[in-house]
This record gives C-alpha cells, structure tokens and sequence, in this order.
C-alpha cells in the first residue's frame, strides 16, 4: 500500500485498527468523562463486515512510516452514508490523513449512490466542532444518546 491509498481493512490490520483509535479517542476520556465509544468497538467485527477502510503516512523524515495511520469506520444506510467513527494517530495529525479520510468518506457514498454522509462527535470535542464544518458538515441537531451529548451532522454530496 502506498501512504496515499485508502483501503479496506484486513484482519492483519485490527491491531493497528484498535492502536490508531485508542491513541486517536484516549485524550478525550478525562474531557468528556467516558470512554469514547469508537473505542469500545469491536474492530475486528468491523473489519470482517467491511465497515473499516485504512490509510498509511510516511515519517516526516521520508522514510517508511505508519503503515496504518488512519481510519474510518462506516456503514451503509438506506438514505445515507454513516460516519461512524474517523481516527488519526496523533504523530501524523495536521499531514492531510484526516482531510484525505473525509473525501474518500464522500466518494464512497457517491459510488454506493447514497446522496449524504452523516455522523456525530460529542459535544466536548471541540476541535471536531471547528473541523466538520470546514469540509462541509452542517450541523443538524444536539441530542443526548444514552450517557453521550452529541452533535449531529451531515453532508449532502452533489
């Protein structure tokens, strides 16, 4: 794989599936008081069903980097397309893994021939709340799901 490709996970990649997403989700446990739910998920689960799409980076240096370090969890609806959860490992956040993530995100619905993507953060993660918005995320709703305050979002694709 390229540092570039976005591609279905395989079983041999959910250790680093659940490595990038504890590193990704563990600084906001103190902030929001819980344990993020991406990283409760059963990743091996994902992968095997086909929600789990991965991408590489090189090291700053050039030379061979992570070879998984980025992710997204997603899945097909009727109407839409859900982004259940994207996880940047925090050595490559700001390199254009997260932004590369979010368009794949896109063209993957489009191919599926879903009209939108939608998914929630929790209303603690600030940054998300900045980052959305900036790819096109309109804000619909803020909901409680169960212990978890949510914003939801959505994306109509052209």
């Amino acid at each position: 794989m390229t540092n570039e490709e976005i591609r279905p996970g395989t079983a041999a990649d959910v250790p680093a599936v659940k490595a990038v997403t504890d590193a990704a989700y563990t600084p906001y446990i103190e902030r929001i008081g819980l344990v993020p739910r991406p990283m409760e998920a059963d990743h091996a689960a994902d992968v095997a069903v086909g929600k789990v799409f991965v991408t590489g980076a090189p090291a700053a240096d050039g030379a061979p980097g992570r070879a998984v370090a980025g992710l997204v969890v997603v899945e097909a609806c009727a109407d839409h397309l859900f982004l259940d959860s994207i996880a940047v490992h925090p050595e490559v956040r700001g390199t254009g893994v997260g932004g590369r993530l979010l368009r794949f995100v896109d063209a993957h619905a489009r191919a599926l021939g879903l009209p939108e993507v939608r998914l929630y953060t929790h209303v603690m993660m600030w940054e998300n709340q900045k980052i959305y918005p900036r790819h096109g995320y309109e804000l619909v709703e803020r909901r409680a799901d169960g212990a978890y305050e949510r914003f939801h979002y959505r994306k109509r694709l052209d």
